[in-house]
């Protein structure tokens, strides 16, 4: 009988490891997801490229991306920003260092204080006060295309939003039935 009392009681080694067990494992908090949601790399670039334009005299790194949009399809294809370098302790009057391919720097002392302008619109003050040409090589960015043209919604979706009063919200519901409604393309990859 005495073996059947001790049958009924755990032993304590048992016991202790799951005491031990309880006590040892408490709730973790709540951790966010490594990575987050899925982005653009356009939308990383800038991000990356900043610390590499800042150090060759790029306060913004958008000045390269965008700058057939500062100056126009036909200087872009000619002239390429190589840097800005400001006065010391400045963010202002400084110097615009363009790269220019073939004989157009003659032509481009004359266009100068447009590009100045140009630029400091860009950045909404007076940034450049100059502007240095050099000679090189420019590859001529690709451009920008427009974007597709919306195709037209089809009769029996126009039909049901015709019932929608506020004129913007049918727009934007039309163009995303639209979307929706075209046959999805792969990107092209280059």
């Amino acid at each position: 009988m005495a073996k059947d009392a001790g049958e009924d009681r755990p032993a304590p080694k048992a016991k202790a490891k799951r005491t031990a067990k309880a006590a040892k494992a408490p709730a973790r908090p709540y951790e966010r997801p490594r990575g987050g949601e899925a982005r653009m790399v356009s939308d990383l670039v800038p991000e990356i490229g900043r610390a590499a334009f800042r150090k060759f005299g790029f306060v913004q790194s958008s000045v390269v991306s965008r700058w057939r949009e500062i100056v126009g399809d036909k200087l872009a294809d000619v002239t390429q920003p190589a840097m800005i370098r400001f006065p010391a302790g400045q963010k202002a009057g400084g110097t615009l260092h363009l790269t220019i391919s073939g004989a157009h720097a003659p032509m481009l002392q004359h266009v100068a204080p447009d590009i100045i302008g140009a630029v400091n619109r860009f950045f909404g003050y007076a940034a450049v006060a100059q502007v240095r040409m050099t000679h090189g090589q420019v590859t001529p960015a690709a451009p920008v295309q427009p974007p597709a043209m919306l195709k037209p919604v089809p009769a029996e979706l126009g039909d049901s939003l015709r019932d929608i009063g506020d004129p913007e919200l049918r727009t934007v519901l039309e163009r995303m039935a639209a979307g929706l409604a075209a046959t999805p393309k792969l990107p092209r990859i280059s």
